[in-house]
């Protein structure tokens, strides 16, 4: 499964954020700082999620995951924290990984349940696993959340591989923003 995220298919104004800092393909750090561009910032502060994303899935979730996208982690929380679904959960849980805490990333990740973008990250994680022998990264049919936690607390400490983290956090990314930001049909 090669992923293949092409920033375009959101619309031409959406690309043109994500532009902003390498299209959708930046490693995002898995520690949360400063925003990696405030232009963006300031763009999507006076965006309305409807207007982004009008057909996609969830819009607000979509507009959530660009400011993460942007590690713009306060705008980001001030719009997951107030999402009462499945996609809010998940990226309230990706936001709270990256604080970094744990134990908060794992109760959001069990509000989100078993999220229909897991089964394509198991097989994006098993994908980067190859590349990355000794990462000791577990990829396969069911993907675990509460075990990526972990992964990404051992790849912060450096006792994993943490390009490996960073490639499977990317994808995590692409996966449910396109969950999010596409149309259901």
């Amino acid at each position: 499964m090669k992923l293949q995220f092409d920033p375009k298919a959101y619309g031409e104004e959406v690309a043109a954020i994500l532009a902003r800092d390498l299209d959708g393909e930046r490693l995002i750090p898995l520690v949360s700082g400063v925003c990696s561009s405030e232009e963006a910032r300031s763009i999507l502060k006076k965006q309305k999620a409807a207007d982004l994303f009008g057909l996609g899935r969830a819009p607000g979730a979509a507009l959530g995951g660009l400011f993460l996208y942007f590690s713009c982690g306060e705008d980001c929380h001030e719009i997951v924290q107030n999402l009462e679904t499945a996609d809010g959960s998940f990226w309230h849980a990706i936001l709270h990984r990256q604080e970094p805490d744990a134990g908060n990333s794992a109760y959001w990740f069990r509000r989100t349940g078993p999220h229909p973008v897991f089964p394509d990250l198991a097989g994006a994680a098993a994908e980067i696993a190859a590349k990355y022998p000794a990462a000791k990264v577990r990829g396969g049919a069911k993907w675990d959340p509460f075990w990526f936690i972990e992964f990404c607390e051992q790849a912060r400490a450096g006792t994993v591989v943490e390009t490996a983290a960073l490639e499977i956090q990317r994808a995590e990314w692409q996966l449910l923003f396109d969950y999010c930001a596409r149309s259901q049909t």
